[in-house]
């Protein structure tokens, strides 16, 4: 099975690690670290990525603007989105349906609980974004 890239974007360092180790531990999975949605955008658009994890609050470009892009974006449309977020706006969970969220952990979260979801969709989306 090739490498499996997922993009993880939080820009609070001890939750972006939870995260990472986490998801160090599902096979051929490689995971990359930004702190904003810009650099976000960047390497999803720079080449083949499996999922996305976000935050929904950060500053400049929040995690809902991100998500907006990628799906308004044709080579990432389908691609397989979790937020983990502290957002307690009882809107945030339409809102995210509309968006195609294909998951959402409040914090505090089960970091396995992530994991698990994670490896799930990335097994359901066996082929990733290739260009």
């Amino acid at each position: 099975m090739r490498d499996r890239k997922v993009v993880i974007v939080e820009d609070t360092d001890a939750c972006a690690a939870t995260l990472e180790i986490a998801f160090l531990a599902i096979p051929d999975v490689t995971v990359v670290t930004v702190s904003s949605a810009r650099q976000a955008l960047e390497i999803l658009r720079s080449g083949p990525v499996s999922a996305l994890v976000t935050d929904l609050q950060m500053p400049r470009m929040d995690g809902f603007e991100l998500i907006e892009e990628v799906r308004a974006d044709s080579r990432l449309a389908k691609l397989p989105v979790i937020v983990v977020s502290g957002d307690t706006n009882p809107r945030t969970p339409e809102r995210m349906s509309r968006l195609g969220v294909n998951a959402f952990f409040s914090k505090p979260y089960s970091p396995a609980e992530v994991r698990e979801k994670l490896e799930h969709l990335l097994n359901a989306h066996p082929t990733a974004e290739s260009t």
